[in-house]
């Protein structure tokens, strides 16, 4: 294909480590296909430090091998991709398992002005053999459905390794992630910063490689799974927090007021108002996560500025969360001098603890409140301290 840089449509970039069974295979269908449609384009590798020979095998096909020092599956693929000269990237894996003779789906999409276009292997067609039981009908479906709920992705298979894009959203999305995880990454930063999204029906076959694959079924699922959580603070923390939180506040408010019988056989008193106080404060500490990891990723870049939050960040200043933590943790003094006033009026002597403790719990869990706001509004005022 030509190498002229203004020529160059369209880049096809492959992962390799060690594929010299099926590199040739690939790289010939990616070319066929380019001169079958007539497009001007070019097959990138991104090598991982192969030893089996597969760069020379690559080379003599008319592809050009990039090699990658840094380990891992996402790094093979971004070395590729930043050095792909083509308008369009599509990337796929050197196993022989992506149709590589049939992108015009992909670039049809592209050339329409998508941003990234997904395939979706559900809609095209799996092969027998070619997806593990536990990837096709647990894996796959799980993490694609916890990323549309967490991120309200319009995509219906998450992971698919073929997919096209154009090559300049790779400096907006700065791409971290070295490992299987930047199948993830691409899909909910493109997502989050709202590009145009589509997916288009491809076809899965068995691999040509009588190795075992590099994929970990656990490992790497476990790691799709810890990216999604660390980039939805919301579900990570937010709502498991308001969760915990509200629990707590309504089980303490029943049981602040004297004890609660349930049907005449379970007995809530001061052990049950002791672990909601716990719900109460664990709560706090989550929702508290929630803000400071938002803040923390704006200001790092990992996702973008919300006019909602700004707002919300300019309303809940420094000095508002402290005066906010001081009245909470002068409520919790309160009720901690009344209660030495309580035990005052019985000559220092021995208490009803069922009646104490209603006192006594609730004070303490406001200190706690009141002081972890004090201190949670002057590291968020940190963090949201602004860059050059």
């Amino acid at each position: 294909m030509d190498n002229t840089n203004n020529n160059i449509e369209l880049s096809v970039v492959m992962p390799c480590l060690n594929e010299a069974e099926t590199i040739e295979i690939c790289i010939r269908k990616a070319f066929s296909w380019m001169k079958a449609n007539n497009v001007m384009g070019e097959v990138v590798i991104g090598d991982n430090g192969s030893t089996d020979g597969s760069q020379k095998l690559a080379e003599n096909l008319g592809a050009r091998v990039i090699a990658i020092p840094r380990k891992g599956y996402g790094s093979a693929l971004m070395g590729a991709i930043e050095a792909a000269r083509g308008k369009y990237v599509i990337m796929g894996d050197s196993d022989d398992s992506y149709d590589f003779e049939n992108l015009t789906l992909f670039v049809e999409e592209l050339r329409k002005g998508k941003d990234l276009v997904m395939g979706n292997r559900f809609k095209g067609g799996i092969k027998e053999g070619a997806m593990p039981f536990l990837h096709r009908y647990l894996g796959n479906p799980v993490l694609s459905f916890i990323g549309r709920l967490f991120f309200k992705c319009p995509v219906g298979d998450f992971h698919c390794g073929l997919r096209g894009f154009r090559q300049d959203i790779v400096s907006l999305l700065d791409l971290k992630t070295t490992g299987m995880e930047f199948a993830s990454e691409m899909v909910v930063k493109a997502t989050i910063f709202k590009l145009n999204i589509t997916e288009v029906p491809t076809t899965l076959s068995k691999d040509g490689r009588t190795r075992p694959p590099h994929l970990r079924t656990w490992r790497d699922g476990w790691r799709h799974l810890r990216f999604l959580l660390i980039y939805s603070p919301r579900w990570l923390f937010l709502y498991p927090g308001l969760f915990l939180m509200l629990l707590g506040f309504i089980m303490s408010i029943l049981i602040v007021q004297g004890p609660v019988d349930v049907f005449n056989r379970v007995y809530f008193d001061t052990n049950t108002l002791l672990y909601a106080g716990a719900f109460i404060i664990v709560g706090y500490q989550a929702v508290s996560f929630g803000v400071f990891t938002r803040a923390y990723a704006v200001q790092a870049g990992f996702l973008p500025v919300k006019d909602s939050l700004t707002k919300a960040f300019n309303i809940v200043s420094l000095e508002a969360g402290l005066i906010a933590g001081l009245l909470i943790l002068l409520a919790g003094l309160s009720g901690t001098f009344y209660s030495l006033y309580v035990w005052e009026e019985s000559n220092f002597g021995q208490l009803d603890y069922s009646k104490i403790l209603r006192i006594v719990i609730p004070s303490v869990i406001a200190i706690i409140l009141g002081l972890q706001t004090v201190l949670s509004s002057f590291l968020l005022s940190v963090l949201s301290v602004n860059k050059k």
